[in-house]
């Protein structure tokens, strides 16, 4: 019995593992992955390798997976990856499964830069990725820090400008807080409106020449292929819609697309190897088909998943309806526990506030009491004093009428005395000049006396001749003065290999052309592209711009996005555009 071979399979978000036998078709083994993933529309997708030579190869469905070239490891190596991309996501990616892989895959090509996304685009795209993961911004669970793990902007934009780790996650937590009420679902299929009008967005890109040898980039997509020069793979400059075009194929490097106009010649080129041209004519075929299933009325299948998805959404709908009917309830029983909860604690307060004011109400009427005791004491004091001082008063009335009887009496008294005293000073003027006179008189015999004792004496002194002199007189007495004193912050065989692309039966209108960007059509998501764009400059490190930088940025100066550069690289006939191209 045949060993079995293991199988890693790598989804964008889980690592599958199979046993499988070699007998085993690659169809086989990517039904079980489908199966496995609960995954109905197939036609995206398919089973990605690393080939014996390096290169990224697509597991062919009709031959036996051992017999193919994966590089022999074990287990063997695979990722389960989106092949081809719808046009319009909200229009064609119908189950939740189908839309997370395309929104991991898309998230993953624009954080690895392989998908050019403008710093403000990025910045918008990251908050909505964190709402598709967290959902609704909660305060009280999304904690300071709940960002720090995520790996949120490509490194080119975190490079490019000034802004730390914490002020890039400040700046996504702001805008995922405008998301709120976003299911996480809806956010993945936001991100994915946002992120399809991205011009590398879905593209496969081709190393080309032209007959001259002009080396340029072939894009293959779902709205057809285009024509890069090779140092802008942003801006095509010509663009061939699927249905302009009838045949494509190969014979070892060279690569002929018949058009659909049998006026025009093929449109030639060559890859650098026949490996390449089978990769190229793969993806025509299958971007081809899938152009066509667009543009054909659904089948049972696609309208039975329309149907079931539909009838999801309803219940997804309603069950969020009565959730939110739930929460909404909960969050009023919870307001109004909280505001029963204010009052009590108003109450509680105002009660406390109220016994506050009681106590000192006592304590006031207390000291107004002992005020009042204490005014009454002084008042009778002040009684008791006043009577005190009016008795003091009376008695000094008294004592002032008893002087001023006593001054009128001595006044009479001095009246008196005066006459008496003006009588008796007469009488001693009257003395005092009698006894003047009398005294001159005693003066005068005693100067005759005194002459003849005189002569007496002489007659003595001749006589005795002993006589003695008088003492002098006594010295007037000195007056003392007495002076005071005064004092002062930084990479076949020769074989040929075609696909016919008929677009027989079909609306061949293009309806793609007449696209508008969901910045554009959405007044919101152009706001907020515009008020980060504003934001950003200001941080923003010119010394970092890229060349796709410098691309984009002219191509929003002159107002040119994905459609309208649709638009105007398809203009003209077939022929006329075949014939820019071999003149590039």
């Amino acid at each position: 019995m045949p060993k079995p071979v293991n199988v890693r399979v790598t989804t964008m978000d889980a690592e599958l593992e199979f046993a499988i036998q070699p007998s085993t078709t690659g169809k086989q083994l990517f039904d079980q992955v489908l199966r496995t993933a609960g995954l109905r529309e197939t036609w995206y997708f398919g089973l990605q390798y690393t080939d014996s030579r390096g290169y990224l190869t697509w597991l062919k469905n009709e031959k036996k997976v051992v017999s193919q070239e994966v590089k022999k490891e074990s287990p063997l190596q695979f990722k389960f990856r989106a092949k081809f991309f719808p046009e319009d996501v909200s229009e064609e990616l119908i189950q939740e499964v189908t839309q997370r892989l395309f929104f991991l895959q898309v998230k993953e090509g624009i954080l690895g830069d392989e998908v050019y996304c403008p710093p403000e685009t990025a910045v918008l795209l990251a908050s909505y990725s964190v709402q598709a993961k967290f959902g609704d911004y909660n305060k009280d669970s999304h904690n300071s820090g709940y960002l720090s793990s995520e790996r949120l902007l490509p490194q080119r934009v975190l490079e490019q400008h000034k802004l730390s780790k914490e002020q890039w996650e400040e700046r996504i937590q702001i805008w995922h807080v405008e998301h709120h009420g976003t299911p996480k679902n809806d956010a993945m299929l936001e991100y994915l409106k946002i992120a399809q009008d991205l011009e590398m967005y879905g593209v496969n890109y081709v190393d080309i020449k032209n007959k001259k040898g002009t080396e340029l980039w072939l894009g293959v997509d779902a709205l057809g292929i285009n024509i890069y020069e090779k140092d802008d793979r942003l801006t095509p400059k010509i663009g061939f819609p699927w249905s302009e075009i009838g045949n494509v194929s190969y014979k070892e490097k060279k690569f002929v697309i018949k058009p659909m106009d049998k006026k025009a010649p093929d449109f030639v080129f060559y890859a650098p190897l026949p490996r390449i041209n089978s990769r190229i004519l793969a993806l025509c075929k299958g971007n081809h088909d899938l152009y066509l299933r667009r543009r054909k009325p659904d089948t049972i299948e696609v309208q039975q998943m329309k149907a079931q998805a539909r009838e999801e959404k309803h219940q997804r709908q309603m069950e969020r309806a009565l959730l939110d009917s739930e929460k909404k309830k909960r969050e009023a029983m919870e307001r109004e526990k909280d505001e029963m909860e204010r009052e009590k604690q108003e109450l509680m307060t105002r009660l406390y506030q109220f016994e506050e004011q009681t106590k000192k109400a006592e304590k006031d009427l207390r000291e107004q009491m002992e005020r009042a005791l204490q005014l009454e004491q002084e008042r009778r004091r002040v009684e008791q004093e006043a009577a005190r001082l009016e008795a003091e008063r009376y008695a000094a009335l008294k004592a002032k009428e008893e002087l001023e009887r006593q001054a009128e009496d001595q006044i009479k008294s001095q009246e008196h005395l005066a006459a008496e005293l003006e009588e008796y000073t007469c009488r001693i003027v009257l003395l005092e000049e009698a006894k003047r006179a009398k005294e001159e008189e005693a003066e005068r015999w005693q100067c005759r006396a005194q002459e003849v004792q005189d002569d007496l004496l002489k007659t003595k002194e001749e006589l005795i001749m002993v006589q003695t002199a008088p003492p002098p007189p006594p010295a007037t007495p000195l007056v003392e003065d007495h002076v005071d004193e005064l004092e002062q912050d930084d990479s076949e065989e020769n074989s040929t290999y075609s696909a016919e692309l008929q677009s027989e039966g079909i609306d061949d209108h293009r309806h793609e052309e007449e696209r508008v960007t969901e910045a554009e059509k959405n007044v919101r998501v152009q706001q907020q592209l515009m008020a980060l764009s504003s934001e950003l400059a200001q941080a923003r490190d010119d010394s970092k711009t890229t060349q796709n930088d410098v691309l984009h940025t002219e191509n929003v100066r002159v107002g040119r996005d994905k459609y309208k550069t649709l638009r105007q690289i398809r203009m003209g006939n077939t022929k006329q555009r075949i014939d820019e191209f071999e003149a590039l």
